[in-house]
């Protein structure tokens, strides 16, 4: 069965194919001879591909049962009015054309195929056919059967020379196809009986539509068979094959004395035939050795979690079959070069601590000749799951005996007892159980651990090694009288009692998978809230029901499809049993709650749904095994021990290195405390969410009258259930996608019974207690919610190798600076939290930056007919359809602002009383960010002004000047003046500073007119309170002060070059007053607009007055990091909006003037700026673009950084099959995005050095015990350790910037990409002079300025 041609499309077809007449002659058509060829099959499949209808079978034998046809101008007016949806998967239709001399295969895409090529080789194969038939009823081969047919009649069904021209050119253009079958017969006997019996045709036509998702899946599973191998099909799997891609010829069924099977023609291989071999071809993968590494390398990763599942889910015998399996595969592969290493001991060791829990030794035989018949060897994990399944089993003699023949084969390969437990990873009692089964051969057997390495190994930090005590010192006598415990003083004033309740705390919200709040949201009560409520709670539990039901029936579907197929691939039954119906259910009320409360301008795509789900399920999955592995268990005690550091303080440790100590004393028994998590591959995500997505859609039922007051019986309301959600089409851009919203039914009960509360997953939201810092790239964060480190795409897979094969100590600090801002304690600001929330709840304020609700935006005008009646014109309509689309965009905007504060001051008020941490992960460039969305310090004004530190410290001498200056800061009225006059200036206005403390909405509201007036407020307040204090010195201030670099982009640039001009217009060289390089750059524009305008430019003159300091700060800023000419006019188009005086018509113009104005005067200010971004630019095209590799470098830190940008292909429907598709896009393997390579490189370059530089002031302003937190570029601190930070932070830019940086990248990408001199052809190709053009460019280093770096240090606003 296959796809099928709409009723228009096969009637115009029916018409130009014309039945031969019934006669004896073997001529069908008037068309010549040609060359005979053997292979005439894809005539026959191509026919098959135009097929089918809704059948009404005649009674002749020998014409395509069809439909009543229209005429053929009918046919093709009905094929331009209707457009049909294009089907799931293309067809191919493949042509093989033999002759003497030459072999060509080619596959193309139906619609590409030419009329006159295509009519040709039609014309061609009808000729090969009536020869053949010709020369076989000449030989006698043929015999007529006891009352046979006539000869005519036994030849198969014939068409005449299709007329290209009468033939509706849509059919092959567009590929499009209908759902409804179209019936072909054999035999005429067959048609007969058919005709006779509709109740046949109908059981056909049953088994078609109960069968056809299964055959799709299937014919699509074909796509994978080859799985990086090129190993031929056998048995089964040749059922799969799609019928447009088999070589099988034709068969009469009427002739009987030709073989059932025909093998296929296989052309013979000679020199034409090697010259017409196909060249690779991709838009992803640079060659096809690349594209078959990719999956291979994404079937080991498939495998690997697959077999995971197994075990867990207790499904052993699936785990072999499936090793098995794949084996098989190997070893009938053509190119053992691309299989090897496809199976690995480690998979073979999964599979044995499998077996090793259920003590089955008898497995381990087997699994070993594998393992030997494979040339692998046993590691020391492979040892480690031997002595944990002997010491499972009796202690016997033959126990015995096997244990000391595997210690000795042992230590006979080189491998320790020692070795195997110390490198080896335990999960449960496996640990222990191994222990006990080798202490019974070596009774007095201790394993030895191998301590952690603690320190750095980084020229920037290894001075902070001197406070590292080696593992296992104690701290006593001198060491402990000298020992300097400042690194703590953030960390004080908790009790090991109070951090153990807050852990418990911790663990029960991660153990819930949520959290639910009360919203803030200021509603009126329906009236009859209560009754919805009731109803609401009946129809969860019937949903509960239905659901487990559903889960239940599905899974026995799926089980049953498992049985009857070959254990021989992976399917995602296996990750649906890895947890409990009840566990599935619970994941889909609370999805089904969140997708009924959703907006009306979003609802989540079909892909996007999928993916959740299956994340969810994947969390859910992590969280049990933790708890089933000991691991939960572990990291009690282990969390135990740490907050007795916390309790005393009496340790030189940062938080990893306290870690690793405690992790390291309870080695000795229980699970391993660094096991890796391999996430489960997108596509196994998003099958095991489809799986969920279907029960969603089709068991989740409400009835549509279950909000009228006189409630109906039961009996009734179950027969009027409809679907709760539903699916439609919106365009996003260029692409229709599919999107779920909830039955407006469900939508308006839950709206009657909204009970006030918000419902968070509980890795959303800030943490009840210090995070468990980061020992590792894969253990750190929450408790046991899996954490991120790096935040990268899911195909992004190369960063992560270069981690896992770098020196640990090379990550750490990264590490510890991610766990020194984790450790943190904040708390709210809950005097500014009051104002806040009084001015949403009252409707919000624009000006405030208090997000407005939908419902506040005016409606739309309604246009009316004019005057004389006449209606409204075509101009009006298209304005009226403008401001609709515009209209609808403001509306979701707003909503969807509307909501993020909705979110983030509802979590603040569940927050405000308690204090909380906030976990910290960064992104591929290393720039950290809090992992909690909604509640952190990063974002808005708003989001900012609402946190404050846990830990009170006094003010001290200078704490109240730093805080009224900081006052200052935040207006941006004084960016020019000294911090003598911003001092000056902050006695001036104390007055109105206290107004608006005392009186935020009802005084004079001073702070209102600042740039970011929600922190000014809260620092209004905090003065007041300091002010009315009877000893400011001794105030105990929580309140953050900034420290904020001055353009720290165009520093980081400055620096680099050793440019002194545009070091002193970036503040990094000494000066009396602030320099202002956003000034200097609009002082720049005004004097080239003024110049302008003198010249008559009208755009010029429209600009008088309106070129201001704010209009191009945000282009100067990006321009650094990258920004295009089209994002740049964006910004400033933006903020001349914001200006009310300046008018509306000249936005555009104006913005596109001064857009090329501000890039002119930025290139006139920093020369050696870009020299040095022109230079990454080029290289970075160059790498990608010549090399075909990402883009990577290491920080001056040791991360290592890979852009992640690569050409990615168009996204594949979702299949139905049941079996895993191992198919995955990987960087590593994939074309990069050149473009985006080249374009990213200097921007993300400066991120790598900003976030370096804030990581070295991290270390040490840790290690001096000061409290240090950071938003980028802008550093916070107790206003007491202002100067210390300032310190900190201009030795760490001088120490990381007095490092050979740009040298250091050049060696770098010389050593990674460089051509060898065997690598160049010396012909004067293209391709020869662009290797060497790379290699003198990565050797081209820019030209540096003569810029005294250390002048840094003298410099008051470098930071302020």
């Amino acid at each position: 069965m296959y796809r099928l041609l709409s009723a228009n499309r096969a009637a115009a077809m029916h018409k130009v194919l014309r039945v031969p007449p019934t006669a004896t002659t073997t001529a069908c058509c008037d068309c010549g001879g040609g060359s005979v060829s053997q292979n005439f099959v894809h005539y026959q499949q191509y026919y098959q591909m135009l097929y089918r209808q809704m059948p009404a079978i005649t009674a002749t034998p020998f014409a395509r049962p069809q439909t009543t046809a229209p005429t053929q101008t009918d046919a093709q007016t009905q094929g331009k009015k209707k457009r049909l949806r294009k089907p799931r998967f293309a067809k191919y239709v493949e042509l093989l054309e033999v002759t003497e001399l030459t072999a060509s295969e080619r596959k193309s895409r139906v619609k590409r195929l030419k009329s006159k090529k295509l009519a040709e080789f039609i014309q061609k194969t009808q000729q090969q056919i009536l020869d053949k038939r010709a020369r076989e009823e000449k030989r006698g081969l043929k015999k007529s059967s006891k009352g046979g047919l006539e000869p005519a009649q036994r030849q198969p069904v014939e068409y005449q020379k299709i007329d290209m021209e009468a033939l509706d050119g849509s059919i092959l253009e567009s590929g499009i196809y209908d759902d409804r079958p179209m019936l072909f017969f054999g035999k005429d006997e067959y048609t007969k009986q058919i005709i006779a019996n509709p109740e046949e045709v109908q059981n056909i036509l049953k088994s078609f539509h109960n069968f056809r998702d299964i055959i799709e899946s299937m014919g699509n599973e074909q796509q994978e068979a080859d799985f990086g191998l090129t190993a031929p099909k056998h048995g089964e799997e040749l059922e799969a094959l799609d019928p447009f891609e088999a070589i099988e010829p034709y068969i009469n069924p009427l002739d009987k004395s030709r073989p059932a099977v025909t093998a296929p023609v296989v052309p013979s291989v000679n020199a034409v035939t090697a010259k017409s071999k196909k060249r690779f071809k991709s838009k992803v993968h640079v060659n096809e050795e690349q594209e078959r590494l990719g999956k291979q390398r994404a079937l080991q990763i498939n495998l690997h979690t697959y077999l995971n599942v197994c075990v867990s889910a207790n499904m052993l015998s699936r785990a072999l079959s499936t090793i098995i399996a794949y084996r098989s595969r190997i070893k009938k592969s053509t190119s053992p070069r691309l299989t090897e290493g496809l199976l690995t001991t480690d998979l073979y060791n999964i599979l044995l601590h499998g077996y090793a829990g259920k003590g089955a030794f008898d497995r381990f035989e087997d699994i070993f000749k594998l393992l030997e018949e494979d040339g692998l060897t046993f590691n020391e994990q492979t040892y480690a799951a031997v002595f944990e399944c002997l010491g499972r089993l009796e202690p016997d003699e033959q126990n015995q005996q096997l244990l000391s023949q595997y210690i000795a084969q042992a230590e006979q390969e080189g491998f320790t007892l020692n070795q195997i437990m110390d490198r080896s990873k335990f999960v449960a009692d496996q640990r222990d159980i191994a222990l006990d089964a080798l202490r019974r051969i070596r009774s007095d057997f201790t394993p030895v651990y191998v301590p952690p390495q603690l320190g750095y190994d980084n020229e920037l930090l290894n001075h902070l090694n001197e406070h590292v005590l080696p593992v296992g010192a104690e701290n006593g006598g001198s060491i402990q009288q000298d020992a300097d415990y400042a690194i703590m003083n953030s960390r004080r004033g908790y009790g090991k009692a109070q951090l153990e309740q807050l852990a418990r705390d911790q663990l029960k919200v991660e153990l819930d998978g949520c959290i639910t709040i009360k919203s803030i949201e200021k509603t009126k009560e329906f009236a009859n809230a209560d009754k919805c409520r009731e109803r609401l709670k009946e129809l969860e539990q019937s949903w509960r029901k239905q659901i487990s039901t559903a889960i239940v029936r599905d899974l026995n579907t799926l089980r049953a499809q498992v049985r009857f197929k070959p254990h021989g691939y992976m399917n995602y039954y296996t990750y649906l049993k890895a947890l409990d119906s009840t566990h599935f259910a619970d994941i889909l009320i609370k999805e089904l709650y969140k997708l009924a409360e959703g907006s009306e301008t979003f609802s989540p795509t079909v892909g996007q749904l999928y993916k959740e789900l299956g994340e969810k399920v994947q969390q859910r999955y992590q969280i049990e095994q933790k708890k089933h592995n000991g691991t939960l268990e572990k990291i009690g005690e282990i969390y135990s021990s740490y907050c007795d550091l916390w309790d005393s303080g009496n340790t030189q440790d940062n938080s990893r290195q306290a870690w690793q100590r405690l992790v390291h004393e309870q080695r000795e028994s229980g699970p391993s405390m660094d096991l890796p998590e391999v996430p489960w591959p997108t596509n196994v995500l998003a099958g095991v969410g489809r799986f969920l997505y279907n029960i969603l859609m089709r068991d989740i039922k409400i009835d549509p009258h279950i909000m009228r007051q006189k409630s109906k019986s039961k009996t009734v309301a179950s027969q009027n259930l409809l679907p709760a959600f539903y699916t439609l089409f919106r365009n996003q851009g260029r692409l229709v996608k599919e999107e779920v919203k909830p039955h407006p039914v469900l939508s308006r009960l839950l709206r009657a019974s909204r009970q006030q509360t918000l419902t968070f997953d509980s890795n959303l939201v800030p943490m009840l207690c210090p995070p468990q810092p980061w020992s590792t790239p894969h253990n750190g964060g929450y408790l046991l919610n899996k954490s991120e480190l790096i935040r990268l795409p899911h195909q992004a897979i190369q960063q992560w190798d270069r981690i896992r094969a770098s020196n640990p100590q090379h990550l750490y600090p990264a590490l510890d600076s991610l766990n020194q801002l984790a450790s943190v304690p904040w708390r709210v600001n809950t005097q500014l939290l009051d104002v806040i929330v009084e001015v949403f709840q009252n409707g919000g304020n624009a000006k405030l930056d208090v997000p407005q609700p939908p419902s506040s935006l005016p409606p739309l005008p309604t246009l009316l007919k004019k005057s004389d009646g006449s209606g409204v014109s075509s101009t009006d309509l298209a304005k009226q359809f403008r401001e609709k689309l515009g209209h609808r965009r403001k509306k979701a905007e707003m909503y969807s602002l509307w909501c993020d504060a909705l979110y983030r001051l509802s979590l603040a008020q569940h927050y405000r009383d308690k204090v909380f941490w906030l976990p910290h992960n960064m992104d591929f460039r290393g720039r950290v960010y809090p992992v909690p969305p909604h509640l952190n310090h990063l974002g808005s004004d708003l989001a900012r002004s609402m946190l404050i530190f846990d830990q009170a410290q006094p003010l001290g001498v200078d704490g109240f000047s730093w805080l009224k200056l900081h006052c200052i800061n935040l207006t941006g009225l004084k960016k020019r003046d000294s911090v003598r006059e911003r001092l000056l200036y902050a006695e001036e206005i104390m007055d109105e500073i206290l107004d608006s403390a005392d009186n935020p909405l009802t005084g004079g509201m001073w702070w209102a007119k600042s740039d970011t007036p929600w922190q000014t407020l809260g620092c209004c307040m905090e003065i007041a309170k300091v002010h009315r204090s009877p000893d400011p010195a001794a105030y105990m201030s929580r309140f953050p002060i900034h420290q904020d670099g001055s353009c720290n982009g165009l520093q980081h640039y400055a620096a680099l070059g050793r440019d002194k001009a545009g070091a002193v217009s970036v503040n990094l060289a000494p000066s009396a007053i602030p320099q202002d390089v956003y000034s200097a750059v609009a002082t720049l524009v005004e004097r080239s607009r003024k110049s302008d305008a003198q010249n008559g430019l009208h755009v010029a003159e429209a600009l008088a007055g309106f070129v201001r300091r704010k209009v191009i700060k945000q282009t100067v800023m990006t321009t650094v990091y990258g920004v295009t000419r089209y994002g740049a006019r964006l910004q400033i188009a933006r903020q001349l909006k914001d200006i009310d005086d300046f008018p509306r018509d000249w936005v555009w113009p104006a913005s596109t003037y001064l857009t090329t104005k501000t890039f002119e005067s930025l290139r006139e200010m920093f020369t050696s700026t870009r020299e040095i971004q022109d230079w990454f630019t080029e290289c970075a095209r160059l790498i990608s673009g010549v090399c075909s590799q990402n883009v990577e470098w290491t920080t001056p830190l040791g991360l290592p950084v890979v852009q992640p940008y690569n050409r990615q292909e168009i996204k594949h429907t979702s299949r139905t099959g049941l079996r895993v598709n191992a198919h995955m896009a990987m960087d590593m393997y994939e074309r990069p995005n050149i473009l985006k390579q080249k374009n990213a490189f200097p921007p993300n370059f400066i991120h790598s050095l900003d976030s370096s530089h804030m990581m070295l002031t991290s270390l040490h302003c840790e290690r001096q015990g000061i409290t240090f937190v950071s938003v980028h570029d802008c550093f916070w601190t107790h206003a007491c350790t202002v100067p210390e930070l300032n310190r900190s932070c201009r030795e760490q830019f001088v120490a990381l910037h007095s490092q050979p940086i740009l040298e250091q990248l050049s060696d770098f990408m010389r050593n990674t990409y460089s051509f060898k001199d065997n690598d160049f052809t010396n012909d004067g190709s293209v391709e020869d002079l662009s290797k060497r053009q790379l290699n003198r460019t990565l050797k081209q280093l820019p030209q540096k300025g003569d810029f005294e770096l250390h002048n840094v240090l003298d410099s008051i606003y470098f930071f302020s």
